[in-house]
């Protein structure tokens, strides 16, 4: 029976899809579930499954065209018991290539040995010398003028012939996925529509290093997740948000809306670019419910497992290229929200405490904000509240 393939609903807002590859070709074996391609979105990548068993037997949009959710993009035939493909007959072995012979001597040739022998026979250094090559100098020893021949000096090598040939200059020209455009397209709407600012500050994150050490393994044999920085973040943030709610909010034409909900968007990055799956009611979660959340989102943004609706909505986004080696950055902010907070590598540095000099590990912060609506007291305040909370992790238990 033959079964149209159709371009799965990737959500309310995407009305068009790009076809990013096909891993089977027509005529292949496929098993259910099993991946026949991979969709791109605006948003994010999503898999075709084959629905039954059977043969793929027609494609009808090809890599790189584009499609509408519910349009037939491929057939299969069902019913028919997939079985491995049919191993291609290997070609024989070439036979022994018969040696070449050796070129027969050029008639008038000179052998080898005779060409030796003329080359260190003494009759060849007693040739005469032209008079033009002769050179007359004086020996003081015997008071006598000695004359030598002079060989012309071979031409210096040019500079261009002792260089060593340069490489191949090649390009290679690939089209950009639909989600880097949209990604591009978001980022430079960013830098157009809103009025960005970063300020700076740095946290000591001592108590959290020493926390993590500390309970790491009853964490991890209690929750089977591994405590890591994230959740220490996602809980200050939130904490700084309920203080300073602007940074929760959005322009809307020419109004503010604040919400009472905190959905932070986690930044992730993969081979097909950027993508900010978000945590929903971080407020309600725990430290292991945000550790298995953002997991989660790793593994299934590496495996292109991502639904549109990880991706939508998101009031405040968190970006951690400090696992990248980033020191100092300023983020961009993922539109229409109104703030990102940009964390950053973790360095021993010496600091000031006490009246004494130290060394901390210590870690730059950068809010990066929309000045539209969030002027500079409220920003310095939100990072401050977010140092704060990081530096001491027991006011967030306390909410104090």
């Amino acid at each position: 029976m033959t079964l149209d393939l159709k371009v799965p609903a990737v959500g309310e807002s995407i009305t068009e899809v790009e076809i990013g590859e096909w891993l089977k070709a027509v005529g292949d074996p496929v098993a259910r579930n099993e991946t026949l391609a991979v969709i791109e979105t605006e948003k994010a990548t999503v898999e075709l499954p084959a629905p039954e068993p059977g043969k793929l037997t027609q494609i009808l949009k090809q890599k790189g065209q584009t499609a509408t959710p519910g349009e037939t993009i491929a057939r299969m035939e069902t019913g028919v018991a997939p079985s491995a493909a049919k191993a291609e007959a290997k070609p024989a072995p070439p036979s022994p290539a018969t040696p070449p012979a050796a070129p027969a001597a050029q008639p008038g040739a000179m052998p080898v040995a005779q060409v030796f022998q003329s080359a260190v026979s003494p009759a060849s250094s007693r040739q005469r010398v032209p008079d033009s090559q002769r050179q007359r100098i004086g020996n003081p020893r015997h008071n006598r003028l000695e004359v030598c021949a002079t060989e012309p000096s071979p031409p210096a090598p040019r500079l261009a012939d002792r260089l060593p040939t340069p490489p191949a200059r090649e390009e290679r020209v690939v089209p950009m996925t639909r989600l880097r455009r949209t990604v591009a397209r978001r980022l430079v709407e960013a830098q157009h529509t809103a009025a960005l600012l970063t300020t700076f500050n740095e946290v000591d994150m001592t108590s959290v290093l020493a926390l993590r050490q500390e309970f790491q393994e009853a964490f991890q044999k209690k929750f089977g997740i591994k405590l890591g920085l994230m959740s220490f973040f996602v809980k200050a943030v939130t904490d700084a948000l309920k203080l300073v709610p602007q940074l929760n909010a959005e322009v809307r034409d020419d109004q503010i809306v604040y919400r009472n909900y905190h959905d932070i968007g986690v930044a992730v990055g993969t081979e097909r670019g950027l993508v900010v799956p978000v945590l929903m009611n971080v407020d309600r979660l725990s430290f292991a419910e945000i550790e298995r959340g953002i997991a989660d989102f790793a593994r299934r943004a590496r495996d292109n497992q991502l639904r549109p609706e990880d991706l939508e909505g998101g009031t405040f986004t968190l970006t951690n290229g400090g696992v990248f080696g980033s020191l100092l950055s300023t983020p961009i902010i993922n539109p229409p929200q109104s703030g990102v907070l940009g964390m950053h590598a973790i360095q021993d540095r010496p600091v000031a405490l006490g009246g004494q000099v130290v060394i901390r590990p210590m870690m730059y912060v950068a809010l990066t904000y929309d000045h539209r609506l969030v002027d500079g007291r409220e920003a310095v305040t939100f990072l401050k509240r977010v140092k704060d909370a990081v530096e001491t992790p027991a006011r967030m238990l306390l909410e104090v």
